[in-house]
């Protein structure tokens, strides 16, 4: 077992990473309070893994809430339905949620803990590769609205997140795939040579060659955790971690939640930013190259939505959250492993990169 330190100016918790930790026997005891424990999951996730965590909860006996997977969870409906019943199970302050599941369980049960009686501890305890390099880890909560992603929502750090790479054995490939977007992510932003060995490596993580995903797991961890302890409320920095979302975002309100997983959309954002870097004069043709052949490799989106226009994707991209003044402001690569947040790159080159990938 890994222990990372996550250590922002709100709180410090642990990060556990490791093979089994669902079944080590009061691993997360020493986190709880002497009140209740809630478990929040989906029906399919609670059959795989509960009694597992129940271990690691040892000796508390957690009650369960289940909400209906998918994105369409992260609604304010599904939290108006989960306060509920939190309220009719009289949970309080001295209570303490647990997130068993992917991105969506932990960012509705994060938001739900961030807005319960003004705030209460909560566990990551993620079940996807996606939610365990990237949403599980830093504090963002929050769900959707019709009109943007993410638009509603709260920084409220967990008290430990538990990352055990077996429950990825369960995870469908789509779902694997759609993870590693995020995994390549973290590369392109900072790390030149992780970029390096995923493409030395992204079959065995594809395969779930235990080593090679206890490896990226973790690296994607520390590459997250530098970067959030240093600006836990993405006031600078930390909107570098947002490489490829205003694009992906696009095309996920675009399809109402329902269509691409959020990875695969990711995926193809960071295709369309090195796009974009390139047709300015920032990055050499030969590394849009590699990011492309390493994201096929994947099986990952290389080309828009065929029922997206790309009047609509550049509409619903006004909406961005790093709008500054009004305008929309990008993450771009200057190099490999160096990007930065900019703001006067030309909207020509931006809709030659949207038409260039549409069908």
């Amino acid at each position: 077992m890994k222990i990372l330190r996550a250590e922002h100016a709100s709180s410090t918790y642990p990060v556990y990473v490791g093979a089994d930790l669902l079944r080590r026997r009061g691993l997360l005891e020493p986190h709880l309070k002497h009140g209740t424990v809630v478990v929040v999951s989906s029906a399919e996730i609670s059959k795989l893994y509960l009694a597992d965590l129940k271990q690691a909860l040892w000796p508390q006996q957690p009650r369960l809430l289940l909400v209906p997977d998918g994105e369409s969870s992260k609604s304010l409906a599904q939290l108006d339905q989960l306060v509920g019943e939190l309220l009719r199970a009289g949970v309080g302050r001295d209570d303490t949620l647990v997130a068993l599941g992917g991105g969506v369980i932990g960012d509705l049960t994060g938001f739900t803990a961030a807005c319960y009686q003004r705030g209460l501890d909560y566990i990551q305890v993620p079940t996807t590769l996606l939610a365990q390099v990237d949403a599980s880890v830093g504090g963002k909560t929050a769900v959707n609205h019709a009109l943007g992603k993410n638009m509603i929502g709260a920084f409220h750090q967990p008290i430990a997140v538990l990352v055990d790479p077996g429950v990825l054995r369960s995870l469908p490939s789509r779902a694997l795939r759609a993870g590693l977007a995020e995994v390549i992510k973290y590369a392109l932003i900072r790390d030149a040579e992780f970029f390096a060995w995923l493409e030395e490596h992204i079959e065995e993580l594809l395969e779930l060659r235990a080593e090679a995903l206890d490896f990226a797991i973790e690296r994607s961890c520390r590459n997250k955790l530098e970067i959030t302890q240093g600006d836990e409320r993405e006031t600078g920095v930390r909107a570098l971690l947002n490489l490829g979302h205003s694009f992906g975002h696009a095309i996920e309100t675009a399809q109402g939640y329902a269509g691409w997983l959020h990875g695969e959309a990711v995926g193809l954002g960071l295709l369309l930013a090195v796009d974009l870097s390139c047709r300015m004069g920032l990055l050499p043709a030969e590394l849009l190259g590699r990011v492309e052949s390493l994201l096929q490799r994947a099986a990952l989106p290389r080309r828009l939505p065929s029922d997206l226009t790309t009047e609509r994707l550049r509409e619903l991209m006004s909406t961005d959250k790093k709008k500054r003044a009004g305008r929309l402001r990008l993450v771009l690569l200057r190099a490999l492993g160096d990007a930065f947040l900019c703001e006067d790159f030309p909207e020509s080159d931006l809709r030659e990169t949207l038409r260039h990938y549409a069908f």
